[in-house]
Protein backbone atom coordinates (compact mmCIF):
# COMPACT_ATOMS: atom_id res chain seq x y z
CA UNK A 1 0.00 0.00 0.00
CA UNK A 2 1.43 3.68 -0.84
CA UNK A 3 0.81 5.93 1.55
CA UNK A 4 3.56 8.08 0.03
CA UNK A 5 1.08 9.52 -2.81
CA UNK A 6 -2.04 9.77 -0.41
CA UNK A 7 -1.53 9.36 3.49
CA UNK A 8 -3.77 6.55 4.71
CA UNK A 9 -4.14 7.67 8.64
CA UNK A 10 -3.73 5.29 11.32
CA UNK A 11 -7.28 4.10 12.27
CA UNK A 12 -7.90 3.60 8.62
CA UNK A 13 -4.64 1.55 8.04
CA UNK A 14 -5.49 -0.89 11.01
CA UNK A 15 -8.89 -1.41 9.22
CA UNK A 16 -7.11 -2.29 6.38
CA UNK A 17 -5.21 -4.98 8.12
CA UNK A 18 -7.83 -6.62 9.37
CA UNK A 19 -9.11 -7.04 6.43
CA UNK A 20 -5.94 -8.84 4.71
CA UNK A 21 -4.87 -10.56 7.49
CA UNK A 22 -8.97 -12.25 6.79
CA UNK A 23 -8.07 -13.44 3.49
CA UNK A 24 -4.84 -14.88 5.34
CA UNK A 25 -2.49 -11.87 3.72
CA UNK A 26 0.62 -12.07 5.83
CA UNK A 27 3.05 -9.28 4.48
CA UNK A 28 1.83 -5.72 4.17
CA UNK A 29 4.63 -3.75 2.56
CA UNK A 30 4.06 0.48 3.30
CA UNK A 31 5.72 2.38 0.64
CA UNK A 32 6.16 5.03 3.39
CA UNK A 33 8.46 7.99 0.73
CA UNK A 34 8.55 9.21 -2.32
CA UNK A 35 8.46 12.34 -4.04
CA UNK A 36 5.37 13.39 -3.28
CA UNK A 37 5.65 12.62 0.55
CA UNK A 38 7.88 11.43 3.38
CA UNK A 39 5.50 9.75 6.14
CA UNK A 40 7.48 8.59 8.88
CA UNK A 41 8.89 10.20 11.76
CA UNK A 42 12.70 10.12 11.84
CA UNK A 43 14.09 11.65 15.16
CA UNK A 44 17.30 12.52 13.91
CA UNK A 45 16.84 14.44 10.58
CA UNK A 46 12.71 16.15 11.62
CA UNK A 47 12.72 18.05 8.64
CA UNK A 48 11.73 14.97 6.67
CA UNK A 49 8.09 15.27 7.79
CA UNK A 50 7.97 19.03 9.05
CA UNK A 51 8.87 19.63 5.51
CA UNK A 52 8.60 16.28 3.14
CA UNK A 53 5.53 15.39 4.94
CA UNK A 54 3.45 18.27 3.02
CA UNK A 55 2.44 19.03 -0.75
CA UNK A 56 1.11 22.46 -1.24
CA UNK A 57 -1.30 21.03 -3.63
CA UNK A 58 -2.07 17.76 -6.16
CA UNK A 59 -2.52 17.32 -9.73
CA UNK A 60 -6.08 16.79 -10.53
CA UNK A 61 -6.75 13.81 -13.64
CA UNK A 62 -3.89 12.64 -16.20
CA UNK A 63 -1.06 14.71 -17.01
CA UNK A 64 -1.45 13.83 -19.95
CA UNK A 65 -5.09 15.07 -20.24
CA UNK A 66 -4.83 17.81 -17.29
CA UNK A 67 -3.02 20.44 -16.24
CA UNK A 68 -5.23 21.54 -13.68
CA UNK A 69 -4.23 21.36 -9.48
CA UNK A 70 -7.08 21.11 -6.72
CA UNK A 71 -5.28 24.19 -5.12
CA UNK A 72 -5.65 21.95 -1.28
CA UNK A 73 -2.40 21.61 0.97
CA UNK A 74 -1.84 17.44 1.60
CA UNK A 75 -0.19 16.26 4.14
CA UNK A 76 0.31 13.62 7.31
CA UNK A 77 3.30 10.96 8.50
CA UNK A 78 3.42 8.33 11.22
CA UNK A 79 4.79 8.92 14.33
CA UNK A 80 7.35 6.74 15.67
CA UNK A 81 4.22 5.71 17.83
CA UNK A 82 2.02 5.06 15.30
CA UNK A 83 4.55 2.94 13.42
CA UNK A 84 5.07 0.48 16.84
CA UNK A 85 1.16 0.53 16.82
CA UNK A 86 1.06 -0.59 13.45
CA UNK A 87 3.39 -3.09 13.69
CA UNK A 88 1.74 -4.42 16.86
CA UNK A 89 -1.53 -4.73 15.66
CA UNK A 90 -0.24 -6.56 12.58
CA UNK A 91 1.56 -9.03 14.19
CA UNK A 92 -1.05 -9.82 16.13
CA UNK A 93 -3.06 -10.89 13.37
CA UNK A 94 0.23 -12.69 11.66
CA UNK A 95 0.48 -10.12 9.32
CA UNK A 96 4.48 -8.77 9.24
CA UNK A 97 5.02 -4.81 7.94
CA UNK A 98 7.75 -4.28 5.58
CA UNK A 99 8.67 -0.94 5.20
CA UNK A 100 10.25 0.91 2.03
CA UNK A 101 11.96 4.10 2.21
CA UNK A 102 13.01 4.98 -1.62
CA UNK A 103 16.44 5.67 -2.88
CA UNK A 104 17.81 6.85 -5.00
CA UNK A 105 15.11 8.29 -6.90
CA UNK A 106 11.80 9.27 -5.81
CA UNK A 107 13.49 11.14 -3.38
CA UNK A 108 12.20 14.87 -4.10
CA UNK A 109 10.14 15.13 -0.94
CA UNK A 110 13.58 14.26 1.45
CA UNK A 111 15.47 16.19 -1.26
CA UNK A 112 12.66 19.36 -0.40
CA UNK A 113 13.64 18.89 3.23
CA UNK A 114 17.94 18.65 3.21
CA UNK A 115 18.43 20.22 -0.30
CA UNK A 116 22.30 18.77 -0.04
CA UNK A 117 21.04 15.48 -0.17
CA UNK A 118 20.26 16.49 -3.91
CA UNK A 119 22.37 16.29 -6.94
CA UNK A 120 22.02 19.92 -8.34
CA UNK A 121 22.05 22.00 -5.29
CA UNK A 122 19.06 23.49 -6.01
CA UNK A 123 16.24 23.86 -3.24
CA UNK A 124 12.92 21.71 -4.48
CA UNK A 125 9.37 21.54 -3.52
CA UNK A 126 7.69 18.09 -2.71
CA UNK A 127 6.06 16.93 -5.83
CA UNK A 128 2.88 18.22 -6.77
CA UNK A 129 2.12 15.81 -9.99
CA UNK A 130 2.75 12.13 -10.86
CA UNK A 131 5.05 10.77 -12.85
CA UNK A 132 9.08 9.64 -12.73
CA UNK A 133 10.94 13.08 -11.43
CA UNK A 134 14.60 13.38 -12.29
CA UNK A 135 15.30 14.36 -9.08
CA UNK A 136 17.72 11.75 -7.39
CA UNK A 137 19.80 11.76 -4.41
CA UNK A 138 23.93 12.28 -4.37
CA UNK A 139 25.63 9.23 -4.34
CA UNK A 140 27.90 11.26 -1.67
CA UNK A 141 29.39 9.47 1.49
CA UNK A 142 27.57 12.30 3.46
CA UNK A 143 24.34 11.22 2.00
CA UNK A 144 24.94 7.36 2.39
CA UNK A 145 25.32 7.82 5.87
CA UNK A 146 22.35 10.16 6.48
CA UNK A 147 20.23 7.12 4.48
CA UNK A 148 21.69 4.69 6.73
CA UNK A 149 21.05 6.76 9.79
CA UNK A 150 17.73 6.98 8.66
CA UNK A 151 17.69 2.99 7.84
CA UNK A 152 18.60 2.24 11.20
CA UNK A 153 15.83 4.35 12.96
CA UNK A 154 13.32 2.54 10.84
CA UNK A 155 14.72 -0.88 11.76
CA UNK A 156 14.39 -0.40 15.11
CA UNK A 157 10.60 -0.04 14.28
CA UNK A 158 9.73 -3.21 11.78
CA UNK A 159 11.40 -6.08 13.56
CA UNK A 160 10.69 -7.62 10.24
CA UNK A 161 13.72 -9.44 8.29
CA UNK A 162 12.88 -7.46 4.67
CA UNK A 163 13.81 -3.68 4.47
CA UNK A 164 12.73 -2.81 1.32
CA UNK A 165 15.11 0.38 -0.57
CA UNK A 166 12.75 0.88 -3.78
CA UNK A 167 15.83 1.01 -6.45
CA UNK A 168 12.58 1.85 -9.57
CA UNK A 169 12.76 4.70 -11.60
CA UNK A 170 15.93 6.44 -11.10
CA UNK A 171 16.71 8.64 -13.93
CA UNK A 172 20.43 9.31 -14.18
CA UNK A 173 20.64 12.69 -15.80
CA UNK A 174 21.30 14.88 -12.73
CA UNK A 175 24.24 11.97 -12.20
CA UNK A 176 25.78 12.53 -15.77
CA UNK A 177 25.81 16.34 -15.74
CA UNK A 178 27.35 16.57 -12.08
CA UNK A 179 30.81 17.19 -11.95
CA UNK A 180 31.04 15.61 -8.25
CA UNK A 181 29.06 12.30 -9.41
CA UNK A 182 31.21 12.29 -12.18
CA UNK A 183 34.44 12.27 -9.90
CA UNK A 184 32.60 10.26 -7.45
CA UNK A 185 32.57 7.24 -10.09
CA UNK A 186 36.05 7.52 -11.42
CA UNK A 187 36.80 7.61 -7.89
CA UNK A 188 35.75 4.20 -6.49
CA UNK A 189 36.41 2.98 -10.44
CA UNK A 190 32.98 2.57 -11.67
CA UNK A 191 32.58 2.14 -15.36
CA UNK A 192 28.75 4.27 -15.60
CA UNK A 193 25.74 5.19 -13.56
CA UNK A 194 24.31 2.22 -13.12
CA UNK A 195 27.45 0.72 -11.43
CA UNK A 196 27.06 3.64 -9.47
CA UNK A 197 23.13 2.61 -8.23
CA UNK A 198 24.71 -0.83 -7.66
CA UNK A 199 27.25 0.62 -5.36
CA UNK A 200 24.53 2.71 -3.06
CA UNK A 201 22.67 -0.14 -3.39
CA UNK A 202 25.35 -2.27 -1.99
CA UNK A 203 26.03 -0.29 0.41
CA UNK A 204 22.75 -0.45 2.17
CA UNK A 205 22.63 -4.30 1.85
CA UNK A 206 25.98 -4.20 3.63
CA UNK A 207 24.74 -2.09 6.57
CA UNK A 208 21.51 -4.11 6.92
CA UNK A 209 23.26 -7.66 6.84
CA UNK A 210 25.25 -5.94 9.72
CA UNK A 211 22.19 -5.19 11.34
CA UNK A 212 20.93 -8.63 10.87
CA UNK A 213 18.51 -7.71 8.00
CA UNK A 214 18.06 -8.20 4.37
CA UNK A 215 17.58 -6.16 1.73
CA UNK A 216 15.02 -5.93 -0.98
CA UNK A 217 14.03 -3.74 -3.60
CA UNK A 218 12.37 -3.52 -7.26
CA UNK A 219 13.84 -5.25 -9.94
CA UNK A 220 15.84 -2.19 -10.96
CA UNK A 221 18.66 -3.44 -8.77
CA UNK A 222 19.64 -5.80 -10.89
CA UNK A 223 20.72 -3.28 -13.78
CA UNK A 224 24.89 -2.52 -12.71
CA UNK A 225 25.42 -5.87 -10.71
CA UNK A 226 23.15 -7.06 -7.95
CA UNK A 227 23.86 -6.93 -4.07
CA UNK A 228 24.97 -10.50 -2.72
CA UNK A 229 22.22 -10.55 0.02
CA UNK A 230 19.88 -8.89 -2.07
CA UNK A 231 15.97 -10.12 -2.65
CA UNK A 232 14.32 -8.67 -6.10
CA UNK A 233 10.68 -8.02 -6.23
CA UNK A 234 9.96 -8.45 -10.12
CA UNK A 235 7.61 -5.77 -11.30
CA UNK A 236 8.38 -4.88 -15.14
CA UNK A 237 7.28 -8.20 -16.05
CA UNK A 238 8.59 -11.73 -14.78
CA UNK A 239 12.63 -11.34 -16.62
CA UNK A 240 14.16 -9.84 -13.39
CA UNK A 241 12.22 -12.30 -11.15
CA UNK A 242 13.41 -14.99 -13.16
CA UNK A 243 17.40 -13.50 -13.76
CA UNK A 244 17.81 -13.35 -9.74
CA UNK A 245 16.18 -16.48 -9.04
CA UNK A 246 18.34 -18.24 -12.07
CA UNK A 247 21.22 -16.30 -10.16
CA UNK A 248 20.58 -17.63 -7.13
CA UNK A 249 18.67 -14.34 -5.53
CA UNK A 250 15.10 -15.12 -3.36
CA UNK A 251 12.19 -13.47 -5.32
CA UNK A 252 8.86 -12.20 -4.95
CA UNK A 253 6.71 -11.90 -8.30
CA UNK A 254 4.50 -8.45 -8.28
CA UNK A 255 4.36 -7.65 -12.54
CA UNK A 256 2.16 -4.61 -13.18
CA UNK A 257 -0.01 -6.90 -16.11
CA UNK A 258 -1.19 -9.48 -13.38
CA UNK A 259 -0.91 -7.86 -9.82
CA UNK A 260 -1.13 -4.35 -10.44
CA UNK A 261 -4.28 -3.34 -8.40
CA UNK A 262 -4.20 0.55 -9.30
CA UNK A 263 -4.90 -0.52 -12.79
CA UNK A 264 -8.93 -0.72 -14.08
CA UNK A 265 -10.65 -4.17 -13.04
CA UNK A 266 -13.23 -3.39 -15.49
CA UNK A 267 -13.98 -1.75 -18.96
CA UNK A 268 -17.00 -0.18 -17.74
CA UNK A 269 -16.75 3.63 -18.38
CA UNK A 270 -18.44 4.33 -15.26
CA UNK A 271 -15.47 2.90 -13.15
CA UNK A 272 -13.41 5.84 -10.88
CA UNK A 273 -10.27 7.17 -12.49
CA UNK A 274 -7.19 4.88 -12.45
CA UNK A 275 -3.55 5.47 -13.52
CA UNK A 276 -4.66 2.70 -16.63
CA UNK A 277 -3.86 -0.80 -17.65
CA UNK A 278 -6.42 -3.35 -17.64
CA UNK A 279 -6.19 -5.89 -14.70
CA UNK A 280 -9.40 -8.09 -14.20
CA UNK A 281 -10.28 -10.61 -11.28
CA UNK A 282 -9.93 -13.32 -13.71
CA UNK A 283 -6.47 -12.36 -14.83
CA UNK A 284 -5.23 -11.49 -10.74
CA UNK A 285 -6.38 -15.22 -10.31
CA UNK A 286 -5.14 -17.07 -13.12
CA UNK A 287 -1.13 -15.77 -12.86
CA UNK A 288 1.22 -18.74 -11.34
CA UNK A 289 4.14 -17.05 -9.34
CA UNK A 290 6.63 -19.48 -9.83
CA UNK A 291 7.73 -19.02 -13.97
CA UNK A 292 7.74 -22.08 -15.87
CA UNK A 293 11.08 -21.31 -16.87
CA UNK A 294 12.57 -22.07 -13.35
CA UNK A 295 13.48 -25.33 -12.58
CA UNK A 296 12.02 -26.51 -9.49
CA UNK A 297 15.21 -25.78 -7.57
CA UNK A 298 15.14 -21.88 -8.96
CA UNK A 299 11.35 -22.04 -8.30
CA UNK A 300 12.15 -22.79 -4.53
CA UNK A 301 13.36 -19.18 -4.71
CA UNK A 302 10.01 -17.74 -5.47
CA UNK A 303 8.88 -16.04 -1.97
CA UNK A 304 5.42 -15.24 -2.67
CA UNK A 305 3.67 -12.73 -4.86
CA UNK A 306 2.03 -9.38 -4.27
CA UNK A 307 -0.76 -7.20 -4.91
CA UNK A 308 0.33 -3.58 -5.13
CA UNK A 309 -2.15 -0.48 -4.54
CA UNK A 310 -0.36 2.63 -5.94
CA UNK A 311 -2.15 5.52 -4.68
CA UNK A 312 -1.93 8.50 -7.60
CA UNK A 313 -5.63 8.37 -8.24
CA UNK A 314 -6.79 6.81 -5.10
CA UNK A 315 -7.63 9.43 -2.45
CA UNK A 316 -9.36 7.64 -0.03
CA UNK A 317 -9.54 5.11 1.97
CA UNK A 318 -13.26 3.74 0.64
CA UNK A 319 -11.34 4.38 -3.04
CA UNK A 320 -8.60 1.82 -1.93
CA UNK A 321 -10.89 -0.51 -0.54
CA UNK A 322 -12.57 -0.59 -3.91
CA UNK A 323 -9.66 -0.66 -5.53
CA UNK A 324 -8.19 -3.62 -3.46
CA UNK A 325 -11.64 -6.40 -2.96
CA UNK A 326 -12.44 -8.66 -4.10
CA UNK A 327 -9.06 -8.82 -6.16
CA UNK A 328 -6.95 -9.34 -2.86
CA UNK A 329 -9.17 -12.21 -2.09
CA UNK A 330 -7.76 -13.34 -5.42
CA UNK A 331 -4.24 -12.58 -4.81
CA UNK A 332 -4.91 -14.87 -1.28
CA UNK A 333 -6.14 -17.58 -3.34
CA UNK A 334 -3.58 -17.33 -6.17
CA UNK A 335 -0.42 -17.43 -3.80
CA UNK A 336 -2.04 -20.16 -1.29
CA UNK A 337 -3.05 -23.07 -3.87
CA UNK A 338 -1.34 -25.02 -5.94
CA UNK A 339 -1.84 -24.93 -9.61
CA UNK A 340 -3.56 -27.65 -9.98
CA UNK A 341 -6.05 -26.66 -6.83
CA UNK A 342 -7.24 -23.79 -9.03
CA UNK A 343 -11.01 -23.69 -9.75
CA UNK A 344 -11.93 -19.95 -10.94
CA UNK A 345 -15.85 -21.37 -10.45
CA UNK A 346 -15.09 -22.49 -7.30
CA UNK A 347 -13.64 -19.27 -6.19
CA UNK A 348 -16.57 -17.07 -7.63
CA UNK A 349 -18.91 -18.96 -5.81
CA UNK A 350 -17.32 -19.27 -2.40
CA UNK A 351 -16.65 -15.06 -3.38
CA UNK A 352 -20.55 -14.78 -2.90
CA UNK A 353 -20.22 -15.70 0.45
CA UNK A 354 -17.48 -13.23 1.16
CA UNK A 355 -19.24 -10.32 -0.26
CA UNK A 356 -21.72 -10.68 3.14
CA UNK A 357 -18.82 -10.77 5.17
CA UNK A 358 -17.38 -7.36 3.77
CA UNK A 359 -21.28 -5.91 3.39
CA UNK A 360 -21.11 -6.74 7.69
CA UNK A 361 -18.01 -5.33 7.75
CA UNK A 362 -18.68 -2.05 5.69
CA UNK A 363 -16.10 -2.47 2.98
CA UNK A 364 -16.70 -0.69 -0.15
CA UNK A 365 -15.60 -3.63 -2.70
CA UNK A 366 -16.91 -4.02 -6.39
CA UNK A 367 -19.30 -6.34 -6.35
CA UNK A 368 -19.07 -9.55 -8.84
CA UNK A 369 -22.06 -8.75 -10.68
CA UNK A 370 -21.56 -5.27 -11.64
CA UNK A 371 -20.18 -5.38 -15.08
Amino acid sequence: VDVGRHFMPKERLLKFIDLIAMQKINTLQLHLTDDQGWRIEIKKYPKLTEIGSKRKQTRLGHERQSKEFDGKPHGGFFTQQDIREIVAYARERFVNVVPEIEMPGHATAAIAAYPELGSTGKQLEVGTYWGVYKSIFNPSERTILFLQDVLGEVIELFPGRFIHVGGDEAPKDEWKASPQVQARIKELGLKDEAEMQSYFIRRMDQFLTSRGRRLIGWDEILEGGLAPGATVMSWRGTEGGIAAAKAGHDVVMTPTDYLYLDYYQSKDPQEPLAIGGFVPLEKVYAYEPVPAELTPEQGKRVLGAQGNLWTEYIRTTQHLEYMAFPRLAAVAEMTWTPKQSKDLASFKERLKAQEERWRALGVNFRPLGKR
